[in-house]
């Protein structure tokens, strides 16, 4: 029996799935209501309900409680941390440095942008079946290189790791919960946590349809929900590795979806008896055996038509395991992430080799792209005129565009500054 389903390249875009789930986002809104309205209480009572805290056990934990855990932390497993958090922000870092503030001269005077932090960030970090650290570095370090003042850590996996984590990324708090009830809280602010400006990082399927739904209330990265995985093979791929990094992506969640490109029947039959040899043999099997019932196998011609395809289905993960990975890995204009080569398991990303995991699914990376700097920061623009003189090209056509527009106080407004505002009626 076939683990991964057959599809053709003409029904690929039928089975990929959308970012936007409806049965989900009407229960998270009710959820996102619950917490708008009853507040911390609301929280608390998710929180007991879904096995996270108990009752008396507080929500959010401070600074003091992540110094307390990242001492704590054996020094092997800091260390691993400390590594890893040093490759994300020197990645980072490097982001930031290419954000200039940029100053222009326009007639009679200047106009810019300057590079401002955003003051309160929220950054949530998987943390239910699998408590992800990586996630925890990922997010708050790269709000930190950003600059923003404040940064709050969500995920309802507060083990001893992830507290270590937060605290090694600079997090001010730490709230250990999740769900859509955490994204609510984060955005609406609660007893002992004040509201966040923007809210990012990846989730299941609650989390990203409550950012949905709070898009205007607070600012989000993306819709970056359950994991996917686009395997693009030629003949030359080793059938092992690609079942290794289907399994990889499987295991994540039953949500997750597996999929493979490739140019002939023959890797595809080969990929499934190393899946037939491998998935018994993981620990997580259960799980990625689900998911690999969302993921599919599509069989086309040849690499230039299965990058067409790629670039259609728009990927938040793309592994080219095909000769010349490099120059496929070109002609991709719609991926998360991109992975070349056989040797750049997408598992490298996962854990920090440098760049950031937090991406676009559901196609959205067709217009949004992975977490960085960018996303904790705003592009304020300014405009100064200091010498009215000089200006008058720019108010003529000012006052001439707001007359065609009828907007008769947007002329007068520009028609009272340089010799005009001494004019009357």
């Amino acid at each position: 029996m076939s683990t991964l389903r057959r599809v053709s390249a003409e029904a690929v875009a039928a089975a990929c799935r959308s970012a936007v789930d409806p049965a989900t986002l009407a229960r998270a809104r009710e959820i996102v209501d619950d917490v708008r309205t009853h507040g911390i209480d609301a929280v608390r009572r998710y929180a007991v309900q879904f096995g996270e805290r108990l009752a008396d056990e507080p929500l959010v934990l401070g600074p003091d409680v992540l110094a307390r855990a990242l001492a704590e932390t054996p020094t092997e497993e800091r260390a691993l941390l400390e590594r890893t958090a040093a490759r994300i922000e020197r990645f980072a870092t490097a982001q930031r440095q290419a954000l200039h503030d940029v100053t222009v001269d326009v007639p009679g005077g200047q106009a810019g942008h300057t590079v401002v932090p955003i003051s309160a960030v929220g950054c949530y970090a998987p943390g239910g079946r699998y408590p992800l650290p990586s996630s925890v570095l990922m997010t708050a370090l790269t709000a930190r290189v950003a600059g923003c003042p404040r940064v709050v850590v969500a995920s309802p996996g507060a083990s001893r790791t992830m507290l270590a984590a937060a605290a090694l990324s600079g997090a001010d708090q730490f709230l250990a919960v999740g769900g859509a009830h955490a994204i609510a809280a984060l955005a609406f602010g609660m007893e002992g946590m004040a509201p966040c400006d923007s809210i990012v990082g990846p989730g299941n399927r609650w989390v990203t349809m409550a950012k949905h739904l709070l898009v205007g209330t607070v600012g989000i990265d993306m819709l970056a929900g359950p994991s996917e995985l686009l395997v693009l093979a030629d003949g030359a791929a080793d059938p092992a590795l690609i079942a290794a990094d289907l399994l990889a992506q499987a295991e994540h969640d039953v949500d997750a979806v597996p999929m493979l490109v490739a140019t002939s029947a023959a890797v595809v039959e080969a990929v499934e008896q190393a899946l037939s040899l491998q998935l018994p043999k993981l620990p997580t099997r259960a799980v990625a055996r689900q998911a690999l019932s969302n993921g599919w196998a599509c069989v086309v011609p040849d690499v230039p038509t299965a990058i067409r395809l790629a670039n259609r289905i728009a990927p938040e993960h793309l592994q080219i395991m095909t000769e010349d990975a490099s120059h496929v890995a070109q002609a991709i204009r719609t991926a998360g992430a991109i992975f070349v080569g056989a040797d750049t398991a997408e598992v490298f990303g996962d854990y920090g080799a440098g760049p950031n995991h937090t991406l676009p699914t559901g196609g959205a990376a067709r217009f949004q792209s992975a977490l960085s700097v960018q996303h904790f920061v705003r592009f304020q623009t300014w405009l100064r005129i200091d010498d009215s003189d000089r200006a008058d090209e720019v108010r003529a056509d000012a006052r001439r565009l707001a007359e065609i527009e009828g907007l008769t106080g947007h002329a007068a407004a520009a028609g009272y500054r340089g010799g005009r505002r001494r004019v009357s009626g």
